[in-house]
């Protein structure tokens, strides 16, 4: 895995296709905190669960102060599927070269059934008004990423 992204720190710049084909950059979010979830692979279940969860409460996180991106290293044409398969109420960014994923550190090793390969590692961030890093969760359970979120937001 890339180096882990430190507290205080910038958040690296990205510049990705969302679903629809627009683009989508960090500097889109100045001045408004940014919660990024990197999440392995579109209509899969986990990332189902994680992003329907995402889903529901963003009206709630809007009403904080923060808005949300989710980004996988699928294509624009299976994020849009994703997203009308499950109502999903934000953008779905593609990071194809996995070049975002790596400059997050969330891009690495990982084991399934006994083999290794390099893959997105679900993790997620926020990002402060400044493009700070406010906080992050690496391996984070696609159960845990909202709670873990408001846990933090209401400390």
């Amino acid at each position: 895995m890339s180096m882990k992204l430190e507290k205080n720190t910038n958040a690296p710049f990205f510049e990705l296709k969302n679903q629809d084909g627009n683009t989508v950059s960090l500097d889109d979010f100045k001045g408004k905190k940014l919660f990024i979830y990197f999440y392995p692979r579109a209509n899969t279940p986990g990332c189902t669960t994680q992003s329907c969860e995402v889903r529901d409460f963003r009206e709630e996180l809007l009403g904080l102060g923060v808005d949300v991106l989710g980004i996988s290293n699928d294509d624009p044409k299976k994020q849009k599927k994703f997203e009308d398969k499950n109502s999903l109420n934000f953008p779905l960014l593609c990071d194809e070269n996995h070049s975002v994923s790596e400059s997050y550190g969330v891009w690495g090793e990982k084991k399934l059934y006994g083999k290794v390969y390099m893959g997105l590692i679900r993790s997620s961030f926020l990002i402060d008004e400044n493009g700070k890093i406010m906080e992050s969760w690496y391996k984070i359970s696609p159960k845990k990423t909202i709670p873990e979120l408001f846990k933090y937001l209401k400390k």
